[in-house]
């Protein structure tokens, strides 16, 4: 278990990071040459990872604004994004 004392924490971690953190640990899952202890362990930081990503996109998406146009076409300015009525 020294690899996992080495990892960095999860909340320092940009979405990137973590992201690319989360494919790895699919991807020696997926492998399944990894022994049961470790899988756990592997599963398991999945998991934070994963929350964690989720955390930092709904903060991403809670920043995305849409622009207001006006009736002449020009933007008026912002507001927030409401994802049920954009598309």
């Amino acid at each position: 278990m020294a690899e996992a004392e080495s990892l960095p924490e999860i909340s320092k971690l940009s979405f990137e990071q973590a992201i690319g953190e989360l494919e790895k640990i699919v991807e020696r899952l997926e492998q399944g040459n990894v022994a049961l202890e470790e899988s756990i362990s592997q599963y398991e930081r999945g998991e934070k990872l994963r929350d964690h990503c989720q955390k930092l996109l709904g903060a991403a998406e809670a920043k995305v604004e849409k622009i207001r146009l006006g009736a002449d076409g020009n933007p008026e300015g912002t507001e927030p994004l409401d994802p049920e009525q954009s598309g």
